[in-house]
């Protein structure tokens, strides 16, 4: 299979999930904004010409969270995910839709006003509303860690989903001490072999 990835991007959690499960990949890496990510051969692969996107055999998929689901149905045979009739399903599958429908929206606000926009561009009053908007979705995160040290318990891959969307989120807001568990849960996951091998990559 190959995964096409950008560091420092969404692309990390597909590389993070190979790694975990051990699956063989090849990687084409770009660099974000390389011209070749709008060329015709790379928007045959993603018509909006971002990362990742996953290429096996003939299927060719974007968008993480559908990489991730779809990875784990033809190739992880049965792990990083509770089965369907385990109690645990149902949080697996909240936390695991929960990284894009609710932590990343105002995480892409802040990156774009702080770090794409031109200064003259900025706008102070939405970085302010995204800051505080992501700050409680932090704290559900919190309240969802109850004494585990993952999210249902066993590290799965909605921790890869939610997790590095709160790796990014903690480092966007300058850490979050006021929240010890997500603060915990951050650093457990940082620690993690497979994390850091593909952070390397």
């Amino acid at each position: 299979m190959k995964i096409y990835h950008a560091p420092n991007t969404r692309s990390v959690r597909i590389v993070w999930l190979f790694e975990e499960l051990g699956l063989p990949y090849e990687l084409e890496t770009f660099k974000l904004g390389d011209k070749a990510m709008r060329a015709p051969e790379y928007l045959a692969v993603h018509p909006v010409g971002r990362v990742p996107a996953l290429q096996d055999g003939e299927v060719t998929l974007f968008e993480s969270g559908a990489i991730v689901q779809y990875v784990l149905a033809r190739h992880a045979d049965g792990r990083l995910a509770p089965a369907v009739s385990d109690p645990a399903y149902p949080p697996y599958l909240q936390w695991l839709h929960f990284a894009e429908g609710m932590l990343m929206p105002p995480v892409n606000t802040i990156v774009v006003e702080t770090l794409f926009l031109p200064e003259e561009r900025r706008n102070q009053e939405n970085v302010d509303r995204a800051t505080k908007l992501l700050t409680r979705m932090l704290g559900a995160v919190e309240a969802g860690l109850t004494d585990a040290d993952y999210l249902v318990g066993d590290f799965t891959a909605a921790d890869i989903m939610a997790g590095h969307a709160c790796i990014v989120s903690t480092r966007l807001v300058g850490g979050v001490p006021d929240l010890p568990k997500l603060q915990a849960y951050v650093e457990r996951l940082k620690a993690r072999p497979a994390y850091q091998r593909a952070m390397e990559k």
